[in-house]
């Protein structure tokens, strides 16, 4: 699995380290014995023990097999599959299309009931107009992904943006001003996108709220981020789909939306905003 900077990553893959190394004491193994009876170099078993390695589903099996554990043997590969769920790789997230990636993340839309999202960079997926999107995922498309998909990816992304009027949900929207004025797409784009943020941020359930661009912030942009409940937060890294689901990690970046939140203009201030983009198109 790549390496992540996320503690939370670090932890679970800990948590596996930690139930392998429980199995090799309970079968009285030390290192050396069990590498002899997998057929590795000690170094490999230190190396998956203390979570410096992350083990392959082969690894696990041949240390079950070797503990006389076998019984144990899908539980923690399951483990492993969701240490790896926590970072992927677009490459690997994307490698089937951009259809399949959006689709995925339906189900974690669905059970959540308080959304929070911060963006400096593009509008949020939820607030996107068709033409927008298309925009969005095409760029997308020509720099990293071979299938073209982007139909298929652009109508299952708006399939998604029902959750906004469907069952008891809150929504709060964060976005720099820059994204007011990033460019994408022609004219009749962003002004589409700009009077249809006009609509939504008048819906009762969804708040819009706009960074002003100032001198002398107290919070300089960061990555964009969504907060799904308390439970679970995802960052999209230049490389990357990270899940976040520590604690201490989730509270940190509700921290942030917190004081960018507090930053941000809203109802006629952010209107303002949005509609002295809309005018500078001409």
């Amino acid at each position: 699995m790549a390496a992540s900077g996320s503690s939370s990553v670090q932890q679970a893959r800990q948590v596996l380290a930690d139930r392998l190394r429980e199995l090799c004491r309970d079968a009285s193994l030390d290192g050396k014995d069990l590498a002899a009876a997998c057929g590795w170099h000690p170094s490999k078993v230190s190396r998956i023990s203390t979570a410096k390695t992350s083990p392959s589903a082969e690894d696990i099996r041949a240390w079950c097999r070797a503990c006389g554990a076998e019984d144990q043997t899908e539980d923690l590969i399951a483990s492993l599959r969701a240490v790896e769920g926590m970072w992927v790789s677009w490459c690997r997230m994307e490698r089937a299309g951009l259809r399949r990636a959006q689709e995925a993340r339906l189900p974690l839309y669905e059970r959540t009931r308080w959304f929070r999202a911060y963006s400096p960079g593009l509008v949020p997926g939820l607030l996107q107009t068709y033409g927008y999107t298309e925009n969005v995922l095409r760029a997308v498309q020509k720099r990293r992904v071979q299938v073209d998909d982007v139909a298929d990816a652009v109508a299952a992304r708006m399939e998604r943006q029902r959750v906004l009027h469907e069952g008891q949900r809150r929504f709060a929207f964060l976005m720099e001003e820059s994204v007011l004025r990033n460019g994408l797409g022609d004219a009749d784009t962003q002004a589409e996108q700009l009077d249809h943020l006009l609509t939504v941020a008048a819906l009762p359930n969804i708040s819009v709220g706009v960074v002003p661009t100032a001198l002398s912030r107290l919070r300089m942009p960061v990555e964009g981020f969504w907060i799904f409940d308390r439970a679970q937060v995802n960052v999209e890294l230049a490389s990357g789909y990270l899940t976040i689901t520590q604690p201490s990690e989730v509270a940190m970046y509700a921290e942030t939306f917190a004081v960018l939140a507090g930053m941000a203009a809203y109802g006629s201030a952010a209107r303002g905003l949005i509609g002295k983009a809309r005018d500078a198109l001409g």
